[in-house]
């Protein structure tokens, strides 16, 4: 296997609760992580050299700064591979709406490289090269739905029936960044208890990101006309849940012209995963 395409998936925050500040500056959270079988689209060829090149929708971010080549990067330097890639990116979630596209490239890369370059390292391992380039890298090297706490390393998986997702990004961008460090965000809502339910969750970071950009607020007033809607991450993409297909669709259908979107199913299990899995068979 010289040439492979994986798909590096969307995920979804079902909520995201923030517990409090820890004196290192992170905070400790909790949140329901569930991946859909719709995302990015990475080819990677194997070159006999040992350089690393990326082309594709990189939206004019320099080779060096951008995760995926830092992936590719740190694994080659830490198992010393003789090898190189060729990587191509074809761009289909937008950068900065808080579904995980650059951490699900970095930890694709990651996994499918391992594979190629035959590196033979755990998932344990990969996690630990990939928390170094952002702290959601684990959840998708992991690749199953789970109850993420701590700061987001401790994992918890978790079954979920299988629904459909109409996914809205509002074309703007919000910086996560801006979002933790702002006063105004909540940094005490009491951990889980044994028998929550998603019903009683919500997404901390919501009413302040409503109050800093109106056309978020105004994405999850209008989806609320097809059933409960939220907030993914910090943002800026919303959502909503929906028993089908035909009920996803017909909702992004209506979608109005200046925001973008698609529709997916959930899976238990990440397709980055899936599709390595079908193809060393």
């Amino acid at each position: 296997m010289t040439s492979v395409s994986i798909t590096a998936p969307a995920k979804l925050n079902l909520f995201l609760h923030i517990n409090n500040k820890r004196d290192d500056g992170y905070h400790e959270l909790e949140t329901l992580f569930t991946f859909l079988d719709f995302g990015d689209e990475l080819t990677f060829t194997l070159t006999n050299d040992k350089t690393i090149s990326l082309c594709g929708d990189t939206h004019g971010i320099p080779q060096h700064d951008n995760l995926i080549y830092k992936a590719a990067l740190a694994l080659q330097s830490y198992k010393k591979v003789p090898l190189g890639v060729n990587i191509k990116l074809i761009k289909k979630l937008p950068m900065g709406g808080g579904v995980g596209g650059g951490s699900s490239d970095a930890a694709t890369t990651l996994l499918t490289l391992n594979t190629l370059w035959n590196c033979q390292l755990t998932i344990a391992e990969l996690a630990n090269i990939g928390v170094k380039l952002g702290a959601d890298v684990p959840v998708f090297i992991h690749g199953k739905t789970a109850v993420a706490q701590g700061i987001g390393e401790k994992l918890t998986p978790i079954e979920l029936p299988k629904k459909w997702y109409c996914v809205v990004f509002p074309n703007v961008h919000i910086s996560t960044a801006e979002i933790f460090t702002h006063p105004d965000l909540p940094r005490n809502t009491p951990k889980l208890s044994e028998g929550w339910k998603l019903a009683e969750t919500q997404n901390d970071c919501e009413a302040l990101v409503k109050k800093l950009n109106s056309e978020v607020e105004k994405t999850l007033l209008w989806l609320l006309k097809y059933g409960p809607s939220r907030m993914t991450g910090t943002g800026a993409c919303c959502f909503v849940e929906l028993d089908s297909q035909i009920a996803a669709q017909r909702v992004l259908n209506s979608l109005p012209s200046c925001w973008q979107g698609f529709v997916a199913p959930n899976t238990v299990i990440s397709p980055a995963h899936t599709q390595l899995e079908a193809r060393l068979k």
